[in-house]
This record gives C-alpha cells, structure tokens and sequence, in this order.
C-alpha cells in the first residue's frame, strides 16, 4: 500500500496520464474500473460541456478518477467545469498554476503538478500540492526533457516532504517495481496506454504506435509552433518522429513566419509519445494494461 492508494482505495499504485487529446472519460473510466486512477486531459480549446460530459461518464463508474489541466490554457468557463465535477484528482501544470491550487483543494479535490526539475518539485511543495509528479525526460507529449526519470526522481524524493509520483517511461510492471522500490507513492503512466482500444486516437495513429520502436520519438517544439500555441518554450513535447518534424527542426523561427509551412501540417499529423513506445506492440483494452502492470501478465 502507498499514498496513491490508501488516498483514493485504488489496488494498483498506477495513475493514467491525462494524455489531453487522446484520453476521453472512456479511457480514463476504463483505467479507474480496472482498480487504478483514470485521467482524462483538458485541450487548450476544450469547452466546459465537454469536460462535464467527460466527467459524467468517469463518475458513472462510481470510482475516483482525475482531470488534467494545462495552467497556460486554463480558462475560467474549464476550472468552474472541474470545481462542479468534483473529480477526485487534479493535476495543474505548466504555467501559472499555483494561482489554482488553493482552490481546489478547498473543493476537497487532491491536487498535483507535474516537474521536470528538482527546483520545480520544490516550488511545488511550496505552492501546496498534495503531491508532486516527478516527469522524466523519457515521457511523451510536453514537459521538460533536461532530466531522465530515475535521477529525477531520487533527486526530488529527497528533497521534497510529499508524496512523489514517477512519470516518464514506465510501461511495465518491471517499470513499476522500480519506482516503487526507489520510493515513490505510485506510477504516472501514459505511453503504454496509447495502443488501447478505448483512446481517441485514429487507426492509422494506433498502427503508428504499435509500429515505432524505442528510438522513434524526437523531442522539440516543432508541432506547436506549426499550430501557434501559446505552450511556454521552456515545455517541448516528445512525439513519433515524422518527415514534418525532421524538416523542421532547428528551423523553428523560420517555420513560425512560414504560414505556408505551418500549413503543412495537417490535423492528426503528428502523436505524442515516450521512449517507452516500443513497448507497446499490440492492440489491448486499458483493464489489460492496469492488471499487466501488476502482475506482469497480459
């Protein structure tokens, strides 16, 4: 038993990444019913119907499950969306967030964000989280990528009082065991839930997945220049290497002044993945995932 799961009756010490764009309130009720926490993520554009609807079918389940918010995104129609929800967990990241945190708790919701350094983790205990997600370098869509999990994460237990969770490239139950040998109150998993059957994601987006091998993953700002969101420079995103991004790269002040370049880009024409993509060979539902996690069986 750790934090993660006397705090909200789970059996697996597993969260499922918010994954904004790929996890709806199906993939995060699926995770949550098969005994760990499900998450869904708030887009920057999301609307606040759109979370109540994702919420209602969390909720439907009757077990706890989180949102994901991007404090840079973060409108006032979004956070009301979420107070009214309740969700048992929020996680506010990258920007502003601290400005949210008292908030919600006296909502009596239990918050964290996500750090990609020591000194964030700390800014973070300070600001009031409940408990922090210490977010390796190796972990799909944005945050920092200056330090790999496991130094990170034996760094930020060190220095910080709560609860830390382990993010960035745990896929398996021996990924799993690992952090939780080292200390942490549980697992921040998203990349080994991209190929279940209950995401967003197209089909030729799942095969792009289930095709790519543990280098196929770049790291830069490349799709969210091309798309002009306002994400803070300091926060790039790991994603599947495409022609796009390779042509592009290190070109990303040309590419912001090239509307014909971001043009390029088409919807859906980029997934965000970790390091531990080519991990994930085969289509599965998400209960599958959690139980595999573990016991090491499928």
């Amino acid at each position: 038993m750790t934090w993660l799961t006397d705090r909200f009756g789970l059996d697996v010490p597993l969260v499922g990444a918010p994954l904004a764009g790929v996890a709806d309130g199906r993939l995060a009720a699926a995770i949550s019913q098969a005994g760990a926490l499900g998450m869904f993520g708030v887009p920057a554009t999301g609307a606040a119907s759109w979370i109540s609807a994702q919420a209602a079918t969390c909720a439907a389940g009757g077990r706890p499950y989180g949102i994901g918010l991007m404090a840079w995104a973060l409108t006032g129609e979004q956070l009301e969306a979420v107070l009214a929800a309740r969700p048992a967990l929020v996680s506010v990241s990258y920007g502003s967030y601290a400005t949210y945190v008292e908030e919600l708790r006296q909502a009596g919701i239990t918050v964290v964000t996500q750090a990609g350094t020591t000194d964030e983790a700390l800014a973070a205990e300070q600001a009031g989280v409940d408990a922090v997600v210490a977010r390796g370098g190796e972990g799909g869509g944005h945050g920092r990528a200056e330090v790999g999990t496991l130094p990170l994460l034996q760094s930020v237990l060190d220095a910080v009082r709560i609860p830390v969770l382990a993010a960035g490239g745990i896929a398996t139950w021996r990924g799993m065991a690992a952090v939780l040998a080292a200390g942490a109150a549980g697992a921040w998993v998203g990349t080994a839930f991209l190929g279940c059957v209950e995401t967003t994601l197209s089909d030729a987006a799942t095969a792009q997945v289930l095709d790519a091998g543990e280098t196929g993953t770049v790291y830069g700002r490349v799709f969210d220049v091309a798309q002009q969101l306002a994400w803070p420079a300091e926060y790039g995103g790991r994603a599947l290497r495409n022609d796009y991004f390779t042509r592009w790269q290190g070109r990303e002040d040309e590419l912001a002044a090239s509307p014909e370049g971001r043009a390029e880009l088409k919807p859906g024409g980029y997934v965000y993945a970790g390091q531990a993509v080519g991990m994930v060979r085969e289509r599965r539902t998400a209960a599958e995932v959690v139980q595999s996690m573990s016991t090491g069986s499928s």
